[in-house]
């Protein structure tokens, strides 16, 4: 779970800009800022890409949800089943229309620099252990009980 959260927060990352544009929320409200992030999206897109990209980040709240329930029952893992078989079909779609259609580059880590490179392109990728860790969540829920109650974050020596 740490892994998908890492790539969920790193959003918030963004500055803030416009009048009406994505706005930081405070320090207290970590837990709210997943559900809040459908309408910092809208309307920054053209209309049916919008559409695309709202739909996944509501697939992608569903699933999140039912992964940190603290309680599961077979139900609950058979809708986790679901709700991953429609997050999966929209990350799809989300890839063959939306990515397609706009190129990305990778910014400079040091963007004032003027030694940094220049913003070479950068492509969304599934093939990566994140996306691949997904359809394990309800295994390891049945075998190793609910997130809450163990971490997969690498722990620092100290």
């Amino acid at each position: 779970m740490h892994e998908f959260e890492l790539g969920i927060l790193k959003f918030f990352a963004i500055p803030p800009f416009g009048v009406d544009g994505i706005h930081h929320f405070l320090p207290n409200m970590i837990e709210m800022r997943q559900w809040c992030s459908i309408p910092a999206f809208e309307g920054l897109l053209p209309a049916e890409h919008d559409a695309i990209v709202k739909m996944l980040l509501f697939h992608l709240s569903e699933w999140h949800a039912l992964t940190k329930l603290q309680m599961h029952s077979d139900d609950s893992l058979a809708q986790l089943n679901q709700a991953l078989k429609r997050l999966a079909a929209k990350i799809r779609r989300f890839q063959q229309t939306t990515c397609d259609a706009f190129k990305t580059h990778k910014l400079p880590k040091f963007p004032n620099n003027p030694t940094s490179s220049s913003a070479c392109p950068k492509s969304f990728n599934i093939l990566t252990y994140k996306f691949h860790a997904l359809g394990d969540y309800t295994r390891s829920i049945r075998m190793f009980g609910t997130m809450d109650s163990y971490t997969t974050q690498t722990v620092s020596r100290l």
